[in-house]
């Protein structure tokens, strides 16, 4: 087994920027793994392996020296890249090619990443699944809108990926494809040259292969982002089951309270926190508002090439276009009289914990499970991480979530550090 199979990305670029290893042989490495395997995953949209060999040959300067010198990175295809098509899974968009780069895809070349390629998403980043297996399970979903970067990822292909969460689509794959993926705090990182879909929830996410990659990305994509000192001791967590907990599967529950006894265990001081009636209405009104600015946000597709549109977003259309403009605003309304009283809540903790799905991966690729359990705090532009679960040989990933308070993104990876070090034995030293 090669270093590269196991190694984070902060290892790959150290090794790089010490001349251990060179980005050629980083390169190679990941391509001969996407060779063994893409056939059955299908993870990559576009893939050119003579395009990421000049990239190599380019890389020089400060890049070199760059926080992510020489490691290889998926792009999900609603991402703008110059030397790559971004199609966005619709046939309306076939060969597109930007001229540009999104303003992320930038900010990783500048640090010194490659593009592997891009990855397969959902149409438009919504519901119409693509041909993505799970590395886990071929039969069964890797999950939804960034399946193919969660399923490359899983699969060894790259070792840092790049994808989006609007409801569930960041976590919900890392919980299915048992990766590790922290989603910002809304606003945090540019959405220049992303194609939107719910700009009141759209947010930029990523995967690494331990929580120390999680933060040596935002490093790269939030500039200005305060660290936090790490601070051995125990960290006070709350446990918030929300209103859908019902719903959940007996060994996704049992799996996620026996994490809490380990952290319990640990030092670490787990709590229940018990949410007002008013917050069971959270996942309708972001229902709502999904569809009404992502019917807004998909308008000229609606008209111009209506027939081209998926089944699911002409029911999302349809639901909007029923839908008034007094309904939205008060759904927008009710989100923000909430935010004050979940920040109280917030206030005692170091962080929030919970489900990051309800279910393993279900059979079957034309449906993904709900993402209600991520929805609930996207719905307040939360920072949230997903940490995978130790499991045995052949069983299927569940993920834990950890969530931050609005902006406390620097604090919510330090608890996610505490956390996967009770639970994983240390292995994202950061």
């Amino acid at each position: 087994m090669s270093l590269l199979d196991t190694a984070d990305a902060g290892m790959i670029a150290e090794q790089v920027r010490t001349a251990r290893i060179s980005p050629a042989e980083v390169a190679e490495h990941f391509l001969a793994q996407t060779h063994a395997r893409e056939a059955d995953i299908q993870a990559f949209v576009s893939l050119d392996p003579a395009a990421l060999r000049t990239q190599v040959a380019q890389l020089k300067g400060p890049a070199l020296n760059g926080l992510l010198a020489g490691v290889p990175v998926g792009v999900k295809d609603i991402i703008d890249t110059h030397d790559h098509p971004t199609c966005f899974y619709s046939p309306i968009y076939q060969g597109n090619q930007p001229s540009r780069d999104a303003h992320v895809v930038t900010l990783l070349r500048q640090a010194g990443a490659l593009i592997m390629g891009k990855t397969h998403t959902t149409e438009f980043a919504y519901m119409q699944t693509g041909p993505t297996r799970n590395p886990h399970d071929l039969n069964r979903t890797p999950g939804s809108s960034s399946a193919g970067s969660a399923a490359g990822m899983a699969a060894g292909f790259f070792p840092v990926a790049l994808g989006t969460q609007t409801a569930g689509s960041l976590l919900k794959p890392a919980s299915y494809c048992g990766l590790y993926a922290f989603k910002p705090s809304w606003g945090l990182v540019s959405l220049e040259g992303i194609k939107p879909l719910a700009p009141s929830f759209d947010t930029l996410g990523w995967y690494g292969r331990s929580v120390g990659d999680l933060a040596l990305v935002a490093q790269v994509l939030i500039p200005g982002l305060t660290s936090s000192p790490r601070v051995s001791g125990r960290r006070t967590f709350g446990f918030c089951r929300t209103s859908r907990w019902g719903d959940i599967d007996q060994p996704v529950a049992d799996a996620l309270l026996a994490s809490l006894d380990v952290l319990r265990a640990a030092g670490h001081t787990v709590t229940q926190v018990e949410l007002p009636e008013a917050f069971a209405g959270v996942f309708d009104d972001h229902l709502l508002i999904n569809d009404c600015e992502g019917a807004r946000s998909l308008a000229k597709e609606w008209h111009a090439s209506p027939e081209l549109l998926s089944p699911q977003v002409v029911a999302m259309i349809e639901r909007a276009q029923q839908t008034t403009w007094q309904q939205e605003t008060a759904a927008k309304a009710r989100l923000t009289a909430l935010a004050p009283v979940l920040k109280a809540l917030f206030a005692p903790h170091d962080a929030m914990l919970g489900a990051s799905c309800g279910m393993v991966a279900p059979l079957g690729l034309e449906a993904t499970g709900p993402s209600d359990f991520c929805k609930f705090w996207m719905a307040f532009g939360l920072p949230q991480i997903n940490i995978p679960l130790p499991r045995a040989p052949g069983e299927l990933p569940i993920g834990l979530q950890v969530v931050g308070d609005f902006r406390s993104d620097s604090q919510l990876l330090d608890a996610a550090h505490h956390v996967d070090s009770a639970l994983n034995g240390g292995l994202t030293a950061a």
